[in-house]
């Protein structure tokens, strides 16, 4: 289908779907509101959590779409968003409240798009990672809201630079052929990020997330990993230095699903600037350091982008449906890219899952691994590739598969236990063993590459 026709489809089957729903901005009380009145609506297929709270105590609430909210379902992908990071940034956020009662009026009309989405997916939406910021702008209002004025959380963090520095790790294990992804945190990790941080990322390291997006204002473009140049000596704003990841080709399809189903964000001139199918790698535009979705790359499973969607960080309320309209089609159409590539079971022989084995994709240098339940996602563009499961007392095992457009092929993988060698016992006689075998070494297969975590 070609590139055009896709958001035009999409729009048609969501057409129907244009209910009265209210563009206003929503502070803190109001959010919750809204969140629990959507629950209230759709009482069988959503759940109201909190990850935590920020520093001034306000919940960070996760609104969760699932046919059985509440459970992780093997072989259903984990998808979520997260709007609000930046104070000032407030489009994302209304326009994730304005999804989750979207979501939950099309599955109550029997909607057979979003009806399957839900079903297949388990969705989760944090409308507002920084609730104390946003009330700070707030009370500025949209009319003489300053480009920074609650940018910040309450402490005077920004979010977006507050994450661990991977990308560093990363770099320098590239360089001595050490591990490609779940980079190990740094000691004293905890003492270094904010409240804020510290719940999104316990958030993310108890969910096996597949695909993610973090909603942003100040200009319209998809942004993609890595957002830290690898060149350090670039440290200027603006000098673009474009630093791809390993899958570099998967995240510029991933951004373009999303520019081109968004009315205008594909047409490259917003804002004053010109982003070519209205995309960008992160550090082609500037290098930013302890970003949320590099972050999210190099330690979990889950693929991130920045979406950037308005040149004006507050509009005012009455731009908000025509937001809305712009966008609608594009944020539903990123949610199903959660559904591609390969996915399966890693079990052992008798049948039990296999938590934390690693899944290799040759000619892809970054791996990831499977959840508790032993089953696993691995997001691909369609094409032939050679898979390779393997963990820690097994031996591994590797197939080729072919990706197709479509729905995600399902590989799964049995690893049978690796056989450990013990040297041979003495005779009861005393006789003295062969040397040879008294120097013999067995190495383990779990050192083979992709074990080593």
């Amino acid at each position: 289908m070609a590139r055009w026709l896709r958001p035009l489809v999409g729009a048609l089957l969501l057409l129907e779907g244009a209910a009265a729903l209210s563009f206003l901005h929503h502070r803190y009380e109001e959010l919750v509101q809204a969140l629990f009145r959507v629950q209230s609506q759709c009482p069988y297929v959503t759940r109201i959590y909190s990850i935590g709270r920020s520093v001034e105590g306000r919940h960070l609430y996760v609104l969760e779409f699932s046919d059985y909210p509440g459970v992780h379902e093997p072989l259903e992908p984990e998808f979520k968003y997260v709007g609000n990071m930046h104070g000032n940034e407030v489009l994302g956020r209304e326009l994730l409240l304005q999804l989750s009662e979207f979501l939950c009026e099309e599955y109550r009309r029997g909607n057979e798009r979003i009806t399957r989405l839900i079903h297949d997916t388990r969705i989760h939406i944090m409308p507002s990672m920084n609730p104390d910021g946003y009330e700070v702008a707030a009370k500025q209002g949209p009319d003489s809201n300053g480009y920074l004025t609650g940018r910040n959380n309450a402490n005077g963090v920004d979010l977006n630079r507050n994450f661990p520095d991977l990308n560093t790790l990363m770099y320098y294990s590239r360089e001595i052929s050490g591990p490609n992804h779940h980079i190990p945190l740094p000691d004293n990790w905890k003492s270094q990020v904010e409240p804020e941080t510290l719940a999104v990322i316990q958030w993310i390291s108890s969910y096996n997330f597949v695909l993610s997006a973090n909603l942003h204002g100040g200009a319209v473009v998809a942004n993609y990993p890595y957002d830290k140049s690898q060149d350090q000596r670039f440290r200027s704003h603006r000098r673009t230095v474009n630093t791809p990841t390993p899958d570099d080709k998967l995240f510029q399809k991933l951004a373009k699903t999303y520019s081109y189903a968004h009315s205008w964000m594909h047409r490259g001139w917003n804002c004053g600037d010109y982003f070519a199918d209205g995309i960008t790698n992160g550090a082609s535009w500037y290098s930013l350091s302890k970003g949320m979705q590099d972050f999210n790359y190099l330690y979990t499973n889950c693929f991130e982008i920045t979406l950037e969607l308005s040149c004006n960080k507050f509009p005012p309320e009455e731009d908000l449906e025509r937001q809305w309209m712009a966008n609608r089609e594009a944020l539903v159409a990123f949610i199903e890219e959660v559904h591609q590539g390969i996915k399966g079971l890693v079990s052992d022989e008798n049948n039990n899952g296999i938590a934390g084995a690693v899944i290799s994709v040759q000619g892809i240098s970054h791996d990831i691994t499977s959840g508790d339940m032993g089953d696993y996602f691995r997001l691909l563009l369609p094409g032939t590739y050679t898979v390779t499961a393997s963990a820690e007392g097994y031996q591994p095992q590797t197939v080729t598969i072919t990706v197709g457009p479509a729905a995600p092929s399902l590989v799964h993988f049995q690893l049978k236990q690796e056989v450990v060698r013990k040297p041979p016992e003495r005779k009861a006689s005393g006789t003295r063993m062969n040397n040879k075998a008294l120097q013999k070494k067995v190495v383990p297969r779990a050192t083979r590459r992709g074990t080593q975590r």
